[in-house]
């Protein structure tokens, strides 16, 4: 358990949370459920767009001093013809998964085709934190509450720009920061039929409740756990994604991944719609190549 002198006292170093991106973007490491009532999710009107004003918070008191303000969860997305494979990643854990096994033998193919499989069956990166909800005026019943919020790539990109700005005439911002942070604008456009955050940005430094210490305990104090999103219990074994894996894919346990033209059969059972409603679910928020150029390096 995390104490709020440490977290006061703590609060300015960037250190930390820089060191924690840079592990992030150099190495490799989907939870919570639409059921899951502490999760907020930012509403949009029938053109797609919508805004909302949250501010992020600093890692729980329930995770303790060393602990992140968010944690991050690999996960996997596609159908086959034997269904639909929808799990967290084994490689969120830094442990073998069996699709990353299977799309880098897809990928070390050198089959054009088989690369495309791949592609669509890459990883889905997620993050999850704690925020508070300043505005939302779809859903005013959420603002003053704290919930937990997943988002992608693009966002942490914005928290990552703020900490680490680009001209040297820019002040570096920890977004968690609950005196010395800021506020963040949620922008949602609809481009070409998928969620776009580009126009979304932090407001200036701020103070959450004027830097009340006892307003802000108690706020801190009522933040959800994060850790449990990471553990064990919330990723099935490797013996039970392979078979789910080979039973999607039509293998029926037999399965060794394609590595000639003999593939081709294998990538055409996979029709363009029966892709589309997954490739919408994986937005502009995924990682890029670089994760499957790693692969054909292993």
């Amino acid at each position: 358990m995390s104490s709020f002198a440490n977290l006061k006292r703590n609060r300015s170093s960037l250190d930390k949370l820089t060191k924690a991106i840079e592990a992030t973007q150099s190495g490799s490491s989907e939870s919570g459920s639409k059921d899951d009532t502490r999760f907020w999710q930012p509403s949009v009107d029938k053109s797609g767009n919508g805004m909302a004003i949250i501010r992020f918070l600093p890692a729980p008191a329930a995770d303790g001093d060393d602990a992140l303000p968010w944690v991050r969860v690999f996960s996997h997305g596609f159908q086959g013809p034997g269904g639909w494979y929808i799990e967290n990643s084994l490689t969120t854990l830094n442990q073998k998964d069996p699709v990353s096994e299977y799309n880098s033998t897809l990928w070390n193919s050198g089959i054009e085709a088989n690369k495309d499989i791949a592609r669509k069956q890459k990883r889905r990166l997620n993050y999850v934190a704690n925020i508070y909800v300043v505005s939302d005026p779809s859903n005013p019943e959420n603002e003053g509450q704290i919930k937990l919020f997943k988002f992608g790539k693009k966002i942490f990109d914005k928290i990552t720009e703020a900490m680490n700005p680009e001209f040297a005439d820019e002040t570096p911002v920890n977004p968690f920061d609950m005196w010395e942070g800021a506020n963040f604008k949620l922008k949602i456009r609809n481009v070409e039929g998928y969620r776009n955050y580009d126009k979304s940005e932090f407001a200036d430094q701020s103070a959450l409740f004027d830097g009340d210490d006892e307003k802000l305990e108690a706020l801190w104090k009522k933040e959800f756990g994060l850790k449990e999103f990471t553990e064990k219990k919330q990723f099935k074994s490797y013996e039970q994604l392979k078979g789910r894996l080979d039973k999607v894919l039509g293998f029926d346990g037999a399965a060794a991944a394609p590595k000639t033209k003999a593939a081709d059969t294998v990538v055409s059972s996979f029709k363009d719609e029966d892709i589309a409603v997954i490739d919408k679910a994986i937005s502009e928020d995924d990682e890029d190549l670089n994760y499957f150029k790693s692969l054909a390096e292993e």
